[in-house]
């Protein structure tokens, strides 16, 4: 079981911008596929962007143009890089190492602290 750990969150004006980051300790980490995923009070886990091994991105709508994810696997980090934040960006970011299922991604069952942003002007 890859155990991330999420950091970087913090209190952002609308417009600005934020780099989080996911760390990882297990020796597969460079082989699986990674997601950001982010959950405000009373609404689901959303997954906000995915990358594969090999840096293949996907972003969910709400976002794309303005997150980047990438990685280093040499370091075993995963960044998301948000720019042009707004208030509707707030919320709990998790990382998650999962892998693929019929082309979907899928999470592994546990979940850490993530890390919180905040939008406010």
């Amino acid at each position: 079981q890859v155990q991330p750990v999420e950091s970087g969150g913090g209190l952002v004006q609308p417009g600005g911008s934020l780099r989080l980051s996911c760390a990882a300790s297990g020796s597969s980490f460079s082989i699986r596929p990674v997601a950001w995923y982010r959950q405000t009070p009373g609404k689901q886990r959303e997954l906000v962007a995915t990358i594969t091994r090999s840096g293949r991105t996907n972003y969910a709508d709400s976002v794309k143009g303005r997150f980047t994810i990438s990685r280093d696997n040499a370091k075993n980090v995963v960044d998301l890089q948000m720019n042009s934040l707004k208030v509707e960006d707030t919320a709990v970011y998790y990382c998650n190492v999962g892998y693929y299922r019929d082309y979907l991604f899928v999470p592994e069952s546990s979940w850490g602290q993530g890390t919180q942003v905040t939008v406010s002007s």
